[in-house]
């Protein structure tokens, strides 16, 4: 699904050369659901906006679901991101005069489906995430989690082969935490292909695979045996 080669990235800070990530070696499976940890400074969040094309590397290529991804205009990568990505962010990033409903709505509209049918798939993936009955709320008037779960019904909506999550636990308290990676945990379990960036050990072992960034290499990569998010939120 994803396969990465000598990738790197480096920003000028003035006189200055800053490099972020020096020559990483990475693939995903379809299906995988991977965690990927790193102090600040380590290059994680670096790597996983590259990988959603929110930023270019300045060399190494990248394939995605057998696309290279390499020189792609604005329009182009736009096209590519809604066709095979979602994102999360730990900020949730919805917009606070729009209903529950009509956040998830959003993405289909810039695709150009009709009304009705936007409406019936946003209910659809609002009630696969718990949040059925909170349609019609504003986020305001929504917790923490609940936010994060209308983010991910609205990165589901376009149906994403690679949802991208990023420190998506990051400003819930630990019990919604582990609600919301076992909305995760589900996702993945239809096959949807999932990337976790966390510094939180704990939600790591949620996911089947951790890979370790230091100072912008890869120090470790193991697969894991995953804990299941049910057995804490029962």
């Amino acid at each position: 699904m994803i396969k990465i080669k000598e990738l790197h990235k480096s920003y000028t800070m003035g006189q200055n050369t800053l490099y972020v990530l020096k020559g990483i070696d990475f693939d995903v499976r379809e299906g995988e659901m991977v965690a990927i940890m790193g102090s600040s400074g380590s290059g994680k969040s670096t790597l996983l906006n590259i990988l959603g094309m929110l930023d270019t590397a300045d060399s190494g290529t990248y394939i995605l679901d057998s696309n290279p991804i390499k020189e792609l205009d604005e329009t182009k990568a736009a096209i590519y991101r809604n066709k095979f990505l979602g994102f999360v962010f730990q900020s949730f990033n919805l917009i606070s005069y729009k209903t529950a409903l009509e956040n998830v709505m959003l993405p289909l509209y810039y695709q150009k489906v009709n009304r009705k049918e936007r409406q019936a798939r946003a209910q659809n993936f609002l009630e696969q995430v718990g949040l059925g009955p909170w349609a019609s709320h504003h986020p305001n008037e929504l917790s923490g989690g609940q936010k994060q779960r209308v983010a991910i019904a609205r990165a589901l909506v376009s149906e994403p082969k690679v949802l991208l999550a990023d420190e998506p636990t990051g400003a819930l308290d630990s019990k919604t935490s582990y609600e919301l990676m076992d909305v995760l945990q589900k996702i993945n379990d239809t096959g949807i292909t999932l990337l976790i960036v966390t510094h939180e050990e704990d939600i790591a072992k949620m996911c089947k695979r951790i890979v370790h960034l230091r100072d912008g290499v890869i120090v470790e990569d193991k697969k894991v045996k995953q804990v299941r998010a049910s057995s804490y939120v029962e």
